[in-house]
């Protein structure tokens, strides 16, 4: 069968997942591997995040407040720009750099250790390479794709206002007033949930290409590669599912 090889790749992801959510709960922990894992992905993704966060921050703000000012309905800018900052943007853009600095890196390593027969070592001598490279690794991931999505709704939210207020011409009180009246907490909470199911994806993906990649260093470069794209194409689909998943269950705040 001619999908029979994509089926089969798909499956074994699905697996890995599976084992990673299993390897979680399971002891002992690798409690160093994780904090240095968690230390290695911030310090390759919070500068990369921040500088990103305020152009799309920007770029909606503007956008907006151009639409907004066409159709008469400036006092919404507030609340339209920062909710889509807050339930699109930075999930997406967090997702995007854990997936592209920090998913690229695990894979590589993950990789390297393949192709040198580290991981078919630990194997003959009883020690899961899941439980010890890949859940501290994926954890890392989804923990620090969790602060910096934070990180991000922050600064994108404070480039909007600046771009909205001194480019445009924008009313403060206007701004924060539509915002406040619109917005409420379940929109941070799908956030942060976005981030985190994104950040385990990025680091599931990344690890299971790390773990199987072609043969020879060429082989790596080209998982590592495998790795960004595939998760890029799940995070998009899995952000519609998750959104409209949460539009029909958490109802709209009226004004």
């Amino acid at each position: 069968m001619p999908g029979a090889p994509a089926l089969r790749e798909t499956g074994k992801l699905f697996a890995l997942g599976l084992d990673v959510l299993v390897g979680i709960f399971r002891r002992p922990f690798q409690i160093r591997e994780f904090i240095q894992q968690c230390w290695f992905i911030a310090s390759v993704t919070i500068l990369p995040t921040a500088l990103v966060a305020i152009p799309f921050g920007a770029v909606i703000a503007l956008q907006l407040g151009s639409l907004t000012r066409q159709i008469g309905a400036q006092s919404f800018t507030g609340a339209a720009s920062v909710l889509a900052i807050i339930q699109q943007a930075a999930p997406i853009v967090t997702a995007l750099l854990i997936a592209g600095a920090g998913g690229s890196a695990i894979c590589a390593d993950l990789g390297s250790r393949t192709i040198r027969d580290e991981i078919a070592a630990m194997e003959v001598l009883g020690v899961s390479a899941v439980q010890r490279l890949v859940v501290p690794r994926v954890l890392a991931a989804m923990l620090v794709a969790v602060l910096l999505n934070g990180m991000v709704s922050v600064v994108g939210v404070m480039g909007g206002y600046f771009f909205n207020v001194i480019l445009q011409g924008g009313t403060p009180g206007a701004y924060m007033a539509s915002f406040n009246a619109l917005a409420q907490l379940p929109d941070l909470w799908i956030s942060e949930i976005k981030a985190l199911i994104f950040g385990f994806i990025a680091g599931v993906v990344a690890a299971y290409r790390g773990l199987n990649p072609p043969p020879g260093p060429k082989g790596v470069g080209d998982a590592v590669n495998q790795s960004v794209v595939i998760t890029f194409l799940l995070l998009f689909a899995v952000n519609f599912i998750l959104t409209t998943i949460y539009l029909n269950i958490v109802p709209p705040k009226g004004m």
